[in-house]
């Protein structure tokens, strides 16, 4: 009986990390499948018009089934919020992510995307959703992780360096291959693409902070919120290709590689991630989910070496290293930062006041109040009220009850 408790227990607390883990795995796919679809010729300004029509077919359905009582009303700085949130992550942060995989490689776009906790505790400190403390350890973790992080960024951008040979690569595909010399990029494509990951890493930093804010209206109606920057997203990313790609062909899709391409990054990465992250954000919190983020490097890593003879650069290995070393001091920051404003939370707001103090650890607690009003004895003013909490056995309570 025993035995099968502590498997059940197991397996309930093993539920977040196989989530995040399966997730990860989700992500790493969308980039081997995405970039093997761009390689072929799809146009990325296509891919995303169809990626957010394919999203907003499949959350709509569970926004209206679930969430359509009680909707907020839509005023026009609510719908500024959605344009915007639209703008920022299904068109620029998109398009440029899928420009600058294209003319990099799956492993570095997914090192870059390791620098957005360090990007949005900047954007939050700009717009001061986010304290500095400096002369606090968690605040400085904070600040030296991001600096580091930026470091890593830039010495990917700066240092391409000699290729990496993997032990599994030099049997599946061997030099000289006709795949392999099909995905090299030159420098300046690669220092292009390096760009323009920063800048959709950037864009969704800011999709990050405005969300925040937007969801403050949306705290009971998150899908509706999604479906409709989905929305929103396919209406601009349409007038966007418009304007970008004058050949109607372009827009041809089959039964390929560019149909699982869109399908799948819709389905899996913009509606499955999204209701999966959701959970485990209530229970473990976002500081937990984003950790787990290196590990699809690590993932993609060795999948693009098998499937697309990707080759490796040191100057992508140092920076993923740095990179991931700056990822963790801020979120070691941000998890400190969390468990001790949960500390303050859960003490009652009179004896946060400033007229109160506590002494004492453990289960006694001292609270003493300097009396503020006024009396006739001047003596009686100065003299503070004492109040001990004691924990008493609920066992004695209840025989005191008893007598």
């Amino acid at each position: 009986m025993k035995s099968k408790m502590c498997c059940e227990g197991f397996f309930k607390n093993s539920k977040p990390y196989l989530a995040m883990i399966s997730l990860q795995f989700g992500y790493a796919g969308m980039n081997i499948i995405t970039k093997i679809s761009l390689n072929g010729g799809m146009s990325h300004y296509v891919l995303v018009v169809y990626r957010h029509a394919i999203a907003t077919a499949v959350i709509a359905p569970f926004a209206f089934f679930f969430e359509r009582r009680n909707q907020p009303k839509i005023t026009f700085p609510v719908f500024m919020q959605i344009f915007v949130l639209g703008l920022l992550g299904p068109v620029i942060d998109q398009n440029f992510y899928y420009a600058g995989l294209k003319l990099t490689s799956p492993t570095f776009s997914c090192a870059m995307s390791n620098m957005l906790p360090a990007l949005t505790f900047v954007m939050a400190f700009i717009f001061r959703m986010e304290k500095v403390d400096i002369k606090k350890v968690i605040y400085q973790a904070k600040v030296v992780g991001t600096c580091v992080t930026v470091a890593g960024a830039m010495l990917m951008t700066l240092y391409k360096g000699p290729i990496v040979e993997m032990i599994w690569s030099k049997h599946v595909h061997p030099r000289g291959s006709s795949v392999t010399s099909a995905n090299e990029t030159s420098d300046r494509d690669w220092f292009i693409g390096c760009i323009l990951l920063i800048i959709a890493t950037l864009a969704w930093a800011s999709f990050f902070i405005l969300q925040k804010v937007a969801l403050r209206m949306y705290t009971n109606h998150q899908l509706s919120l999604t479906s409709m920057v989905c929305f929103m997203g396919t209406l601009q990313a349409i007038a966007v290709t418009f304007v970008m790609e004058h050949k109607t062909s372009v827009w041809q899709i089959g039964w390929d590689m560019n149909l699982l391409a869109a399908a799948y990054a819709g389905i899996v990465t913009s509606s499955i991630s999204y209701y999966v992250q959701g959970i485990v954000m209530k229970t473990k919190g976002p500081v937990f989910a984003t950790a787990f983020s290196p590990l699809m490097m690590i993932i993609v890593a060795i999948m693009g070496s098998f499937i697309l003879a990707e080759k490796i650069y040191l100057g992508g290995v140092i920076g993923s290293i740095i990179i991931v070393i700056g990822l963790y001091s801020v979120l070691w920051g941000k998890y400190k930062e969390e468990k001790e404003n949960k500390k303050l939370s859960e003490i009652p707001e009179a004896i946060k006041d400033d007229n109160f103090h506590i002494r004492g650890n453990g289960n006694i607690k001292v609270v003493t109040a300097v009396n503020s009003e006024s009396s006739g004895d001047a003596d009686v003013d100065k003299c503070p009220s004492l109040a001990i909490n004691l924990p008493l056995p609920s066992s004695k309570l209840s025989d005191n009850d008893s007598k």
